[in-house]
């Protein structure tokens, strides 16, 4: 049964750039430096600062496009060169609406997938900018002959806090219409320190929301190396996957941003949704004892959350249809994450799933219409 819904929203779909796309967006000063993919040895490698990755081979990023595969169908990928087989609509903005319209989606924001693996290793604040500015121009004209459908959420790097401000308002004016930030920073100043208030006030006086998505993560600051062998167990490292971008929204909370810019529109994506009514009760109750003394808000963490935040659950999330109304139904979006490979492909037929215990009015705003509210679509 198809969802009789016109306003269907997939807040996190992602796209497969190609591989010279920041060679040929990027400003010509860094060039030399782009990101790119090139041989080497005879072999494809993945190219940051004219350097060979330390952490990403070519074989890797061949995931990003494994959405729905059998093992033996990814372990023949990997011997194609990027981006393998690219799945349908991850490359193409018109082979993506046709899919839309077959999965009966109205609009989708997109993300990159070669693009979430530079910023964990790239430590020049210059060149960091460099390569958000190629990748927002590269996204922004992927999108603008779409009639809205396709939407650009522009990479920014908070490297530089004055240039980030100054990357999102060019990217916004380009058609961009929000931003996401990378779950760590450069400089290890948390995202809501002060240090940063330039961005965020040109956020606030934009008006533009603000996402917080997971990106590949230095190995030294990995939720779960604590533990040995963590190399070889990639199921715990995908279910801990969340941990990162958590560890960020919280710290949200706990350098006042809120009360600071008491209009920016934070979200939370691709971590799960239906944690977060505990983790509401949980925030709420630590503020309460003396142990909020030194969280610099004038209300309690649900308050700003149920004003000011958002978060994307996945269709498979059995117990968010139990949270939604108790955190509040206007509070979530869902997501496909189209087509990378830690999803699965009937993704449609789970949404259906999870909407049908809901009332109409937090079914409606699940499936679109409150991140058409906050994108202002």
């Amino acid at each position: 049964m198809a969802l009789d819904f016109d306003n269907i929203i997939d807040a996190d779909g992602h796209i497969l750039e190609p591989a010279d796309a920041w060679e040929k967006y990027i400003d010509p000063a860094f060039r030399d430096r782009a990101l790119r993919i090139r041989k080497h040895d005879g072999r494809e490698v993945v190219e940051m600062d004219g350097k060979i990755s330390q952490f990403f081979d070519v074989k890797i990023l061949t995931m990003l496009g494994a959405m729905g595969k059998s093992a033996e169908e990814l372990a023949a990928m990997q011997d194609m060169p990027y981006p393998g087989s690219a799945p349908f609509g991850s490359m193409d903005p018109k082979d993506r609406m046709t899919q839309l319209d077959n999965e009966g989606i109205s609009k989708a924001i997109l993300y990159p997938s070669l693009g979430l693996t530079w910023e964990c290793e790239v430590e020049d604040p210059a060149l960091s900018m460099a390569y958000a500015q190629a990748y927002n121009r590269w996204i922004c004209d992927f999108c603008s002959d779409t009639n809205g459908r396709l939407i650009a959420a522009a990479h920014i790097s908070l490297a530089d806090p004055a240039g980030a401000a100054i990357e999102l308002e060019r990217a916004v004016r380009a058609g961009a219409k929000g931003a996401f930030l990378a779950p760590y920073t450069l400089s290890r100043i948390p995202h809501a320190h002060p240090d940063h208030d330039a961005f965020w006030a040109k956020a606030q006086e934009l008006d533009v929301p603000i996402a917080i998505h997971p990106m590949a993560e230095h190995p030294k600051i990995r939720t779960y190396q604590r533990f040995n062998g963590m190399s070889k167990a990639g199921w715990m490292q995908n279910a801990l996957g969340m941990q990162g971008p958590q560890q960020a929204f919280y710290g949200l909370f706990q350098w006042g941003l809120f009360d600071r810019f008491p209009n920016i529109k934070a979200i939370l994506l691709e971590s799960g949704a239906g944690w977060i009514g505990a983790a509401l009760d949980r925030m709420d109750t630590t503020y309460a004892t003396t142990l909020g003394d030194n969280v610099p808000l004038k209300e309690k963490p649900s308050v700003y959350f149920k004003r000011q935040c958002w978060i994307s659950g996945d269709p498979d999330e059995r117990a968010l249809a139990h949270v939604i109304d108790y955190v509040g139904n206007d509070r979530f979006f869902w997501a496909t994450d189209y087509p990378h490979f830690d999803h699965p492909s009937n993704y449609m037929e789970e949404l259906e799933g999870l909407v049908a215990p809901l009332s109409e009015i937090a079914r409606n705003n699940l499936l679109g219409d409150s991140c058409a509210s906050v994108y202002k679509l």
